[in-house]
């Protein structure tokens, strides 16, 4: 007689993620904030500007933390895993165009 054993992942209900965001000042700050929370099972998120730190809880039965970069980026920001597109960050005002790498 065989067994089977099934693994399944546990997803976390108040997942901490912490990256780096660019972006220069409040303006940013408001819209990396605002992207993050528009993806549904974002409960939390600070951008800090003087270090480019994002910190967030998530609900990761409801999102993928590769949501909230994806969501982040089409806002016109860069995060330590994608990159905005072009057109999205030229859309950005002046002052919150960072210098990107």
């Amino acid at each position: 007689m065989g067994s089977v054993v099934q693994a399944q992942e546990k997803l976390n209900k108040n997942a901490k993620y912490e990256f780096q965001v660019s972006g220069n000042c409040g303006m940013c700050k408001k819209r990396i904030e605002k992207a993050a929370l528009s993806v549904s099972g974002v409960k939390m998120a600070n951008w800090n500007q003087e270090n480019g730190q994002l910190k967030l809880i998530l609900d990761e039965e409801k999102a993928l933390i590769d949501s909230v970069h994806a969501k982040i980026a089409k806002a016109g920001h860069d995060t330590e895993k994608v990159k905005a597109k072009e057109e999205d960050y030229k859309s950005l005002h002046e002052c919150c165009q960072y210098t990107r790498k």
